[in-house]
């Protein structure tokens, strides 16, 4: 099997209420924007991946990726994980490609990813993943009727320039929500971002307070309470905490995240497979988890295909004992909109997410939806790459690179 396609989409999808993430200080987001790539084969079998965007910031992937991907086999993983670094020397960061060379590779097998990963269709507890910072009094509220819903956990966003209003909020969402209601709490500050306000950066002194603050109240875990290549930093707060602490949801998968275990950086591991390496890479995070007796639960936050992805690498997990983050703040940030070109992802009355069974990742392009929402701005086949070449090279040139690689 080859692959003989390759299609890029700009994809927007625009909210009915503008959001705020808590991770971008004062940025209003007014749509849910996502490359989407789409493989197809010599067997006519097509492979979607989607990676979070600003905009039309991937405008040349396609120049790129071109010569990289076209006619690779999509189910030699190890190979496609090799080109996608290579491509990756020039800056991008292209892992996020590597889910639609797994949706090939299940669809192939007419089995979800997560089996070809050793997994079982199992139904998953989520917990609810706010993604904005509201008065602790207005949360409260909310979560309390989240609860009647059918969520037994939660987690909370902190960000403010101090300390104590951080702690002020998590105390007041305690106090309110009751003593038998999951809490976590999301720091953001592996990858600070300040675009817009500046918030101040933690350090270890801050992250300890912060952390003993959250035992005192009852929170179970903190994530990302320090820069995500702070390894001492992290170990050390590891080992004052009484809390578990969380984190490596992007860091640059593998490569990173060992060092991580080696320095005994976290409780819960948290790597989003459209960032973290890829599928394969998070798989072997997974592994580690087992081996050091450490809890694997994914990132989730990028949109409703990423969510698919993440998912599978859930599923994949058989010690699993954390609940699947579920990205929600309503009334803007709702299935309807994360998902934007598929259906939406919903949890049953009792906070479970039954298993999907369709072959590959397990969603579909709802292509009506991506006609309305997305843009193709790339269409690149073996013929056409050809010509490009003879264009771009010469022929004498183009015959020697395809004999060159075709001898291989």
């Amino acid at each position: 099997m080859r692959i003989t396609s390759i299609e890029l989409f700009h994809v927007s999808v625009p909210l009915r209420q503008t959001f705020w993430p808590s991770w971008i200080p004062g940025y209003p987001q007014t749509h849910n924007r996502f490359t989407l790539a789409k493989l197809v084969t010599d067997q006519g079998i097509e492979g979607f991946a989607a990676g979070q965007s600003m905009g039309k910031e991937r405008q040349g992937l396609g120049d790129l990726l071109g010569g990289y991907l076209l006619g690779t086999d999509p189910t030699d993983i190890d190979r496609v994980q090799d080109l996608l670094k290579q491509a990756g020397f020039l800056g991008w960061r292209n892992f996020w490609l590597e889910a639609a060379c797994w949706d090939i590779k299940g669809k192939a097998a007419g089995k979800p990813v997560y089996e070809l990963f050793g997994g079982t269709p199992r139904p998953l507890p989520v917990y609810l993943s706010t993604g904005e910072v509201h008065p602790p009094e207005q949360r409260v509220d909310e979560l309390l009727r989240m609860k009647d819903r059918g969520y037994r956990t939660a987690k909370l966003r902190v960000k403010s320039p101090r300390l104590a209003e951080d702690i002020r909020q998590i105390e007041l969402v305690r106090k309110g929500i009751g003593d038998d209601f999951v809490l976590g709490v999301d720091a953001n500050q592996g990858w600070l971002v300040s675009i817009v306000d500046r918030v101040p950066a933690w350090d270890l002194n801050r992250a300890t307070e912060f952390a003993a603050a959250c035992h005192d109240n009852g929170i179970s875990w903190l994530e990302e309470p320090l820069d995500w290549h702070d390894y001492d930093g992290l170990a050390a707060l590891k080992k004052a905490s009484k809390v578990k602490i969380a984190g490596a949801e992007l860091n640059h998968g593998w490569d990173e995240i060992k060092i991580m275990f080696e320095k005994d950086c976290f409780d819960i591991y948290q790597p989003d497979a459209c960032f973290a390496g890829g599928m394969a890479q998070v798989k072997k995070v997974i592994d580690a988890c087992q081996e050091h007796d450490r809890i694997y639960s994914p990132h989730t936050w990028t949109n409703g295909i990423g969510f698919y992805v993440n998912w599978n690498m859930a599923l994949a997990d058989q010690r699993n004992s954390h609940p699947l983050e579920y990205p929600l703040e309503e009334p803007s940030w709702i299935p309807e909109f994360r998902e934007g070109i598929i259906d939406p992802i919903l949890p049953n009355e009792n906070g479970m997410l039954p298993p999907f069974r369709r072959p590959g990742l397990g969603f579909e392009i709802d292509r009506k939806k991506l006609r309305k929402y997305g843009k193709r701005f790339f269409k690149l086949t073996e013929t056409g790459l050809k010509l490009k070449v003879i264009r771009e090279k010469g022929i004498r040139a183009a015959l020697d690179i395809n004999k060159r690689k075709e001898s291989q």
